[in-house]
């Protein structure tokens, strides 16, 4: 009888290995499995590297600037990464370009996009291609988009962006503090969605009809009139196109119809609220353009909000002097949703419908109350993680590169007495939808 039970014991626990297998490993041939047989080696994150400041120096071919965002702008260049220890961590070659709209075009710290020639881990993150450098040069705590990440990894967000921090040499130059992580694409180490049929779209004005209409990867939504960009499948056709328009229009529809039970169907609605939830802490006005709000739906499985992205325009961020302010926390009342989402009432009257009509639903109201209640436990607790990050001294030399009218750690502070008050004002605000 005990061997009967071992032995089902042993199919069973076989059985749920093969339906189990891990996505984020990577197969290799080596010289101690006989016979050329592969086995796993997981493709984990080394979390040692978190906090620390590493240095990385990129050398183009030919000493070449770096002086355009488009594809054809790649520079040729190497690339050796020094991680806080001293030791090397990476080197190898690729290319860089520039990257970002406002960020690109408005500041003299640029942003960049760099693409390996070989996919390979940097500090210790998951192994890719693509990375990308932000400049956060109008952020002067350098810990708004940090702050988020970390925010959505407490909250399980789905594929939330990891960070490093690095200090930049490019052809020799000091180019100051950068921001590393990962770009958002559909990747097994990324949004790991099926990359031929998946699902990656992007709401976004500027990669969107309007303000791209060369662009053959957009559309304008169905039901609420949207500018989309398909980032997934990959250079899709028009048929492609259509199809995930028309995809997209049943779940506007059913949003359109404050259909809860429905939503729950076909959408991750603890997801989405927290999503939503998570813009308006940050008072990220990007949601009512819209800009860098991403959805995803894998096959025959729901759609989901993420990943989180571009948040160096909320906290109150001053447009006044978006051109040449660092100008954050003067208010920790304003609103984008609003404190009557319905009707946009005490927020921005030209926030899509899509992220509000559901609140007509006394249901995904309550949904939203109690998934706040559970987010702001835990905000205090990723603001202590936040400020692990050793970053003070490279943001002084930073700051002899990039001279601004801030002093970090006051900008720091203020930061985190905005964020307390904050949690306060929302406490009141979402008990009141």
């Amino acid at each position: 009888m005990k061997d009967n039970i071992l032995l089902v014991f042993l199919i069973l626990s076989l059985s749920y290995a093969a339906c189990n297998k891990d996505d984020d490993s990577i197969i290799t041939d080596t010289p101690e499995n006989s016979g050329g047989k592969q086995e796993k080696i997981k493709d984990t994150i080394d979390n040692s590297f978190q906090f620390k400041v590493a240095k990385m120096e990129i050398t183009t071919d030919g000493g070449q600037t770096v002086d355009g965002k488009e594809k054809a702008d790649y520079r040729k260049c190497k690339i050796t990464v020094t991680d806080f220890s001293g030791n090397e961590n990476y080197s190898g070659t690729g290319k860089i370009r520039g990257r970002g709209n406002s960020s690109w075009l408005w500041y003299d710290k640029k942003p960049y996009r760099i693409k390996l020639d070989e996919k390979s881990k940097i500090l210790g993150l998951k192994s890719n291609k693509d990375w990308v450098l932000l400049a956060n040069y109008r952020d002067a705590t350098d810990l708004m988009n940090v702050f988020v990440f970390e925010l959505g990894k407490a909250l399980n967000m789905p594929f939330t962006n990891n960070s490093r921090f690095v200090e930049v040499t490019l052809n020799g130059d000091y180019s100051g503090l950068y921001q590393l992580t990962e770009q958002i694409e559909v990747a097994k180490s990324r949004v790991d969605i099926n990359e031929k049929n998946g699902i990656l779209l992007s709401l976004d004005s500027d990669d969107g009809p309007e303000l791209s209409p060369s662009a053959t990867d957009n559309f304008w939504s169905e039901v609420y009139q949207m500018p989309c960009c398909v980032k997934n499948p990959d250079k899709p056709s028009k048929t492609q196109v259509d199809s995930v328009k028309q995809e997209f229009a049943m779940l506007e529809e059913i949003i359109f119809n404050n259909d809860y039970e429905e939503l729950c169907e076909v959408m991750n609605v603890d997801e989405f609220i927290n999503y939503l939830l998570i813009q308006e802490f940050i008072y990220n006005v990007e949601v009512a353009a819209p800009r860098s709000i991403y959805l995803y739906k894998d096959i025959n499985k729901k759609w989901g909000a993420g990943p989180l992205w571009d948040f160096d325009a909320g906290y109150d961020f001053d447009w006044g002097s978006m051109y040449t302010g660092h100008n954050f926390f003067m208010s920790y009342k304003e609103l984008v949703l609003g404190t009557d989402p319905r009707y946009h009432e005490g927020g921005y009257s030209y926030v899509p419908e899509f992220f509000t009509d559901m609140f007509f639903n006394k249901d995904f109201v309550q949904h939203v109350q109690n998934n706040w209640l559970d987010m702001a436990d835990l905000i205090p607790q990723v603001w202590e993680t936040t400020k692990k990050y050793e970053i003070s001294d490279a943001l002084n030399r930073d700051l002899k590169r990039w001279p601004i009218d801030k002093t970090p750690s006051k900008e720091t502070d203020k930061m985190g007495t905005w964020i307390s008050n904050r949690i306060n004002y929302m406490n009141t605000v979402v008990g009141g939808y």
